[in-house]
Protein backbone atom coordinates (compact mmCIF):
# COMPACT_ATOMS: atom_id res chain seq x y z
CA UNK A 1 0.00 0.00 0.00
CA UNK A 2 2.84 2.35 0.90
CA UNK A 3 4.47 1.64 -2.48
CA UNK A 4 1.23 2.44 -4.33
CA UNK A 5 0.96 5.75 -2.46
CA UNK A 6 4.52 6.67 -3.41
CA UNK A 7 3.83 5.84 -7.07
CA UNK A 8 0.70 8.01 -7.08
CA UNK A 9 2.57 10.95 -5.58
CA UNK A 10 5.37 10.55 -8.13
CA UNK A 11 2.84 10.41 -11.01
CA UNK A 12 1.11 13.55 -9.77
CA UNK A 13 4.38 15.43 -9.53
CA UNK A 14 5.30 14.31 -13.06
CA UNK A 15 2.00 15.61 -14.44
CA UNK A 16 2.49 18.93 -12.68
CA UNK A 17 6.02 19.11 -14.05
CA UNK A 18 4.81 18.43 -17.62
CA UNK A 19 2.06 21.00 -17.30
CA UNK A 20 4.54 23.53 -15.97
CA UNK A 21 6.90 22.91 -18.92
CA UNK A 22 4.02 23.23 -21.40
CA UNK A 23 2.84 26.45 -19.83
CA UNK A 24 6.38 27.80 -19.84
CA UNK A 25 6.79 26.88 -23.50
CA UNK A 26 3.53 28.60 -24.42
CA UNK A 27 4.54 31.65 -22.40
CA UNK A 28 7.92 31.74 -24.15
CA UNK A 29 6.21 31.46 -27.56
CA UNK A 30 3.88 34.33 -26.74
CA UNK A 31 6.76 36.39 -25.40
CA UNK A 32 8.87 35.70 -28.49
CA UNK A 33 5.98 36.77 -30.72
CA UNK A 34 5.45 39.98 -28.79
CA UNK A 35 9.16 40.69 -28.68
CA UNK A 36 9.64 40.43 -32.47
CA UNK A 37 11.73 43.47 -33.37
CA UNK A 38 12.14 43.16 -37.14
CA UNK A 39 10.29 42.03 -40.26
CA UNK A 40 12.09 41.17 -43.50
CA UNK A 41 10.52 41.68 -46.92
CA UNK A 42 12.14 40.23 -50.05
CA UNK A 43 11.06 41.79 -53.35
CA UNK A 44 11.68 41.15 -57.02
CA UNK A 45 10.23 41.46 -60.52
CA UNK A 46 10.85 40.60 -64.16
CA UNK A 47 11.26 36.84 -64.10
CA UNK A 48 11.52 34.82 -67.31
CA UNK A 49 10.27 31.43 -66.20
CA UNK A 50 12.22 29.63 -68.96
CA UNK A 51 15.54 30.97 -67.62
CA UNK A 52 17.44 29.55 -64.66
CA UNK A 53 15.53 29.86 -61.38
CA UNK A 54 18.50 28.91 -59.23
CA UNK A 55 18.56 32.43 -57.78
CA UNK A 56 15.67 31.44 -55.46
CA UNK A 57 18.18 29.51 -53.37
CA UNK A 58 20.16 32.75 -52.97
CA UNK A 59 17.11 34.70 -51.82
CA UNK A 60 16.11 31.82 -49.55
CA UNK A 61 19.29 32.34 -47.50
CA UNK A 62 17.98 35.75 -46.43
CA UNK A 63 15.18 34.06 -44.44
CA UNK A 64 12.58 36.65 -45.40
CA UNK A 65 9.22 36.81 -43.68
CA UNK A 66 7.44 37.41 -46.99
CA UNK A 67 8.17 37.77 -50.70
CA UNK A 68 6.51 40.52 -52.75
CA UNK A 69 6.26 40.10 -56.50
CA UNK A 70 6.66 43.43 -58.32
CA UNK A 71 5.17 42.32 -61.65
CA UNK A 72 6.25 40.47 -64.80
CA UNK A 73 6.25 37.42 -62.56
CA UNK A 74 6.27 35.37 -65.73
CA UNK A 75 6.70 36.38 -69.37
CA UNK A 76 3.60 35.29 -71.24
CA UNK A 77 2.77 37.95 -73.85
CA UNK A 78 0.04 35.89 -75.43
CA UNK A 79 -3.72 35.76 -76.01
CA UNK A 80 -3.47 31.97 -75.63
CA UNK A 81 -4.54 31.37 -72.03
CA UNK A 82 -3.56 27.70 -72.12
CA UNK A 83 -0.03 28.81 -73.00
CA UNK A 84 -0.07 31.42 -70.23
CA UNK A 85 -1.21 28.77 -67.75
CA UNK A 86 1.60 26.47 -68.88
CA UNK A 87 4.13 29.25 -68.29
CA UNK A 88 2.78 29.79 -64.77
CA UNK A 89 3.05 26.03 -64.23
CA UNK A 90 6.69 26.12 -65.33
CA UNK A 91 7.44 28.54 -62.51
CA UNK A 92 5.24 26.89 -59.88
CA UNK A 93 6.74 23.45 -60.53
CA UNK A 94 10.33 24.66 -60.40
CA UNK A 95 12.11 22.97 -57.48
CA UNK A 96 14.08 26.09 -56.52
CA UNK A 97 10.92 28.18 -56.36
CA UNK A 98 9.01 25.47 -54.51
CA UNK A 99 11.74 25.24 -51.88
CA UNK A 100 11.80 29.01 -51.48
CA UNK A 101 8.03 29.34 -51.04
CA UNK A 102 7.78 26.39 -48.66
CA UNK A 103 10.23 28.06 -46.28
CA UNK A 104 8.45 31.42 -46.19
CA UNK A 105 6.46 32.15 -42.99
CA UNK A 106 3.89 34.01 -45.14
CA UNK A 107 2.60 33.18 -48.61
CA UNK A 108 3.95 35.38 -51.44
CA UNK A 109 1.88 38.40 -52.45
CA UNK A 110 2.26 40.73 -55.39
CA UNK A 111 1.06 42.65 -58.42
CA UNK A 112 1.12 41.96 -62.12
CA UNK A 113 2.65 44.00 -64.93
CA UNK A 114 2.33 43.87 -68.70
CA UNK A 115 4.03 40.56 -69.46
CA UNK A 116 1.94 38.52 -67.02
CA UNK A 117 -1.05 40.66 -68.00
CA UNK A 118 -0.55 39.24 -71.49
CA UNK A 119 0.68 42.06 -73.74
CA UNK A 120 3.60 44.47 -73.68
CA UNK A 121 2.65 47.91 -72.25
CA UNK A 122 -1.07 47.05 -72.44
CA UNK A 123 -3.80 48.80 -70.48
CA UNK A 124 -7.58 48.63 -70.19
CA UNK A 125 -7.98 47.79 -73.89
CA UNK A 126 -6.50 44.27 -73.51
CA UNK A 127 -9.34 41.92 -74.45
CA UNK A 128 -8.01 38.93 -72.50
CA UNK A 129 -7.60 40.71 -69.16
CA UNK A 130 -10.35 38.73 -67.39
CA UNK A 131 -8.85 35.41 -68.42
CA UNK A 132 -5.38 36.62 -67.39
CA UNK A 133 -6.80 37.74 -64.05
CA UNK A 134 -8.16 34.24 -63.41
CA UNK A 135 -4.69 32.74 -63.95
CA UNK A 136 -3.12 35.44 -61.77
CA UNK A 137 -5.51 34.49 -58.96
CA UNK A 138 -4.66 30.82 -59.40
CA UNK A 139 -0.94 31.61 -59.15
CA UNK A 140 -1.41 33.45 -55.85
CA UNK A 141 -3.95 30.85 -54.67
CA UNK A 142 -6.78 33.37 -54.30
CA UNK A 143 -10.16 31.67 -54.65
CA UNK A 144 -13.69 32.91 -55.39
CA UNK A 145 -14.17 34.06 -51.78
CA UNK A 146 -11.44 36.69 -52.16
CA UNK A 147 -12.66 40.28 -52.58
CA UNK A 148 -10.81 40.50 -55.88
CA UNK A 149 -13.05 37.87 -57.44
CA UNK A 150 -16.16 40.07 -57.43
CA UNK A 151 -14.62 43.24 -58.89
CA UNK A 152 -12.52 44.35 -61.81
CA UNK A 153 -8.74 44.30 -61.64
CA UNK A 154 -6.31 42.60 -59.27
CA UNK A 155 -5.89 45.25 -56.55
CA UNK A 156 -6.15 44.21 -52.91
CA UNK A 157 -4.64 44.82 -49.49
CA UNK A 158 -2.98 42.49 -47.01
CA UNK A 159 -2.33 43.12 -43.32
CA UNK A 160 0.32 41.04 -41.56
CA UNK A 161 0.95 41.02 -37.82
CA UNK A 162 4.55 41.13 -36.62
CA UNK A 163 4.69 40.91 -32.84
CA UNK A 164 2.54 43.75 -31.56
CA UNK A 165 2.96 45.71 -34.82
CA UNK A 166 1.07 45.47 -38.11
CA UNK A 167 2.23 45.92 -41.71
CA UNK A 168 -0.28 46.74 -44.43
CA UNK A 169 0.45 46.10 -48.09
CA UNK A 170 -1.53 47.87 -50.82
CA UNK A 171 -1.18 45.85 -54.03
CA UNK A 172 -2.11 48.17 -56.92
CA UNK A 173 -3.23 47.25 -60.43
CA UNK A 174 -1.61 49.56 -62.99
CA UNK A 175 -2.98 47.67 -66.02
CA UNK A 176 -6.66 46.76 -65.89
CA UNK A 177 -8.07 50.34 -65.76
CA UNK A 178 -5.23 52.29 -67.38
CA UNK A 179 -5.93 54.60 -70.32
CA UNK A 180 -3.88 54.27 -73.48
CA UNK A 181 -0.37 55.68 -73.68
CA UNK A 182 0.62 58.71 -75.77
CA UNK A 183 3.49 58.26 -78.19
CA UNK A 184 6.34 60.70 -77.64
CA UNK A 185 7.70 63.06 -80.29
CA UNK A 186 11.10 62.80 -78.62
CA UNK A 187 12.96 60.00 -80.48
CA UNK A 188 14.68 58.99 -77.22
CA UNK A 189 11.37 58.46 -75.41
CA UNK A 190 8.63 55.92 -76.00
CA UNK A 191 5.79 57.83 -74.29
CA UNK A 192 4.87 61.33 -73.17
CA UNK A 193 2.67 62.47 -70.26
CA UNK A 194 -1.09 62.91 -70.55
CA UNK A 195 -2.31 66.50 -70.30
CA UNK A 196 -5.98 65.76 -69.57
CA UNK A 197 -7.01 65.69 -65.92
CA UNK A 198 -9.39 62.78 -66.43
CA UNK A 199 -6.72 60.48 -67.92
CA UNK A 200 -6.34 57.65 -65.47
CA UNK A 201 -3.87 55.01 -64.41
CA UNK A 202 -5.76 53.33 -61.57
CA UNK A 203 -9.37 54.05 -62.60
CA UNK A 204 -12.08 55.52 -60.37
CA UNK A 205 -13.16 52.18 -58.86
CA UNK A 206 -9.63 51.43 -57.67
CA UNK A 207 -9.12 55.00 -56.44
CA UNK A 208 -12.30 54.79 -54.35
CA UNK A 209 -11.05 51.56 -52.81
CA UNK A 210 -7.56 52.95 -52.14
CA UNK A 211 -8.89 56.10 -50.49
CA UNK A 212 -11.03 54.01 -48.14
CA UNK A 213 -8.16 51.64 -47.37
CA UNK A 214 -5.82 54.53 -46.55
CA UNK A 215 -8.36 56.41 -44.45
CA UNK A 216 -9.14 53.31 -42.38
CA UNK A 217 -5.58 52.04 -41.95
CA UNK A 218 -4.38 51.47 -38.40
CA UNK A 219 -1.16 49.81 -39.53
CA UNK A 220 2.24 50.71 -38.11
CA UNK A 221 3.85 50.37 -41.56
CA UNK A 222 2.17 51.00 -44.92
CA UNK A 223 3.78 49.48 -48.02
CA UNK A 224 2.38 50.53 -51.43
CA UNK A 225 3.29 48.18 -54.30
CA UNK A 226 3.11 49.43 -57.89
CA UNK A 227 4.43 47.51 -60.88
CA UNK A 228 5.71 50.71 -62.51
CA UNK A 229 7.86 53.44 -60.95
CA UNK A 230 6.14 56.21 -59.01
CA UNK A 231 8.90 58.80 -58.63
CA UNK A 232 11.25 58.29 -61.58
CA UNK A 233 9.47 59.87 -64.57
CA UNK A 234 12.03 61.32 -66.99
CA UNK A 235 13.13 58.19 -68.84
CA UNK A 236 10.27 58.14 -71.36
CA UNK A 237 9.07 54.59 -70.68
CA UNK A 238 6.12 53.51 -68.54
CA UNK A 239 5.87 55.42 -65.26
CA UNK A 240 3.29 57.14 -63.07
CA UNK A 241 4.78 60.35 -64.49
CA UNK A 242 2.86 59.71 -67.73
CA UNK A 243 -0.26 60.45 -65.66
CA UNK A 244 0.83 63.57 -63.73
CA UNK A 245 -2.61 64.22 -62.27
CA UNK A 246 -2.62 60.71 -60.82
CA UNK A 247 0.75 61.45 -59.19
CA UNK A 248 -0.71 64.61 -57.65
CA UNK A 249 -3.73 62.64 -56.49
CA UNK A 250 -1.59 60.01 -54.77
CA UNK A 251 0.58 62.59 -53.05
CA UNK A 252 -2.53 64.47 -51.87
CA UNK A 253 -3.97 61.22 -50.52
CA UNK A 254 -0.82 60.52 -48.53
CA UNK A 255 -0.67 64.11 -47.28
CA UNK A 256 -4.27 64.24 -46.11
CA UNK A 257 -4.13 61.08 -44.01
CA UNK A 258 -2.12 60.15 -40.95
CA UNK A 259 -0.60 57.02 -42.48
CA UNK A 260 2.40 55.78 -40.55
CA UNK A 261 5.72 54.83 -42.12
CA UNK A 262 5.03 54.79 -45.87
CA UNK A 263 7.24 52.99 -48.40
CA UNK A 264 6.71 52.46 -52.15
CA UNK A 265 7.90 49.34 -53.98
CA UNK A 266 8.08 49.05 -57.77
CA UNK A 267 9.57 46.94 -60.59
CA UNK A 268 9.34 46.85 -64.40
CA UNK A 269 12.54 48.63 -65.47
CA UNK A 270 15.19 45.85 -65.49
CA UNK A 271 17.23 48.14 -63.26
CA UNK A 272 17.18 48.67 -59.52
CA UNK A 273 17.42 52.02 -57.78
CA UNK A 274 16.26 54.15 -54.86
CA UNK A 275 14.28 57.35 -55.44
CA UNK A 276 13.26 59.86 -52.78
CA UNK A 277 11.14 63.00 -52.83
CA UNK A 278 10.29 65.44 -50.06
CA UNK A 279 6.58 66.13 -50.03
CA UNK A 280 4.71 68.52 -47.79
CA UNK A 281 3.34 67.20 -44.49
CA UNK A 282 5.54 64.11 -44.61
CA UNK A 283 8.39 64.29 -42.09
CA UNK A 284 10.59 61.87 -44.05
CA UNK A 285 11.24 61.51 -47.79
CA UNK A 286 8.72 59.55 -49.83
CA UNK A 287 10.80 56.59 -51.02
CA UNK A 288 10.32 54.39 -54.08
CA UNK A 289 12.44 51.23 -54.05
CA UNK A 290 12.61 49.83 -57.58
CA UNK A 291 13.78 46.20 -57.75
CA UNK A 292 14.17 44.63 -61.22
CA UNK A 293 15.01 42.16 -62.69
CA UNK A 294 15.44 38.68 -61.33
CA UNK A 295 16.51 36.85 -64.48
CA UNK A 296 17.61 39.63 -66.83
CA UNK A 297 18.61 43.27 -66.63
CA UNK A 298 19.15 46.37 -68.75
CA UNK A 299 22.62 45.27 -69.86
CA UNK A 300 23.04 48.16 -72.32
CA UNK A 301 22.12 50.79 -69.74
CA UNK A 302 24.26 53.91 -70.25
CA UNK A 303 22.45 56.40 -68.03
CA UNK A 304 19.10 58.15 -67.77
CA UNK A 305 17.82 61.13 -65.80
CA UNK A 306 16.00 60.75 -62.48
CA UNK A 307 15.95 63.89 -60.34
CA UNK A 308 14.91 61.84 -57.31
CA UNK A 309 17.58 59.14 -57.53
CA UNK A 310 19.62 58.39 -54.42
CA UNK A 311 22.87 56.53 -55.13
CA UNK A 312 23.46 54.78 -58.45
CA UNK A 313 21.49 52.60 -60.83
CA UNK A 314 22.09 48.85 -60.52
CA UNK A 315 21.95 47.34 -64.02
CA UNK A 316 22.55 43.70 -63.14
CA UNK A 317 20.26 40.90 -62.01
CA UNK A 318 19.09 41.71 -58.52
CA UNK A 319 16.44 41.43 -55.85
CA UNK A 320 15.57 43.63 -52.91
CA UNK A 321 15.49 43.25 -49.14
CA UNK A 322 13.59 45.57 -46.82
CA UNK A 323 14.32 45.16 -43.11
CA UNK A 324 11.70 46.93 -41.03
CA UNK A 325 12.88 47.79 -37.52
CA UNK A 326 9.64 47.44 -35.59
CA UNK A 327 10.84 49.18 -32.44
CA UNK A 328 12.85 52.09 -33.83
CA UNK A 329 10.51 52.39 -36.84
CA UNK A 330 13.04 52.65 -39.62
CA UNK A 331 13.88 50.54 -42.66
CA UNK A 332 17.12 49.24 -44.15
CA UNK A 333 16.82 48.82 -47.92
CA UNK A 334 19.25 46.64 -49.84
CA UNK A 335 19.73 45.85 -53.52
CA UNK A 336 21.33 42.41 -53.69
CA UNK A 337 22.86 40.27 -56.42
CA UNK A 338 20.81 37.22 -57.48
CA UNK A 339 24.12 35.50 -58.22
CA UNK A 340 25.62 35.44 -54.74
CA UNK A 341 23.57 37.69 -52.48
CA UNK A 342 26.17 40.49 -52.36
CA UNK A 343 24.83 43.87 -51.28
CA UNK A 344 25.11 46.13 -54.33
CA UNK A 345 23.59 49.23 -52.76
CA UNK A 346 21.88 50.12 -49.50
CA UNK A 347 19.82 52.91 -48.00
CA UNK A 348 18.48 53.55 -44.50
CA UNK A 349 15.07 55.18 -44.27
CA UNK A 350 14.28 56.83 -40.94
CA UNK A 351 10.56 57.37 -40.71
Amino acid sequence: MKNIFILLVFASLSLLSCKSKTENKNSETTANTLEKTSFRIAIGSCNRQNMSQEFWSTIEKDSADIFVWGGDNIYADTPDMELMEAKYDTLKSNTYYQSFVSNLPNAPIGVWDDHDYGKNDAGKEWEYKEQAKSLYMDFFELDSTHAMASRGGTYYSKVISAGDKSIKFYLLDTRYFRDGMLDAENPNHRYKPHSLKDSTLLGQEQWNWLEEEVENSQADFNIIVSSIQFLSSEHGFETWGNFPYEVDKMEALLQSNSLKNILLLSGDRHISEFSQKKIEDLSYPLTDFTSSGLTHSYASYDGEPNRYRVGEVTAENSYGIVDLNLTEENADLKIKSTKDGRVLQSLTLKF
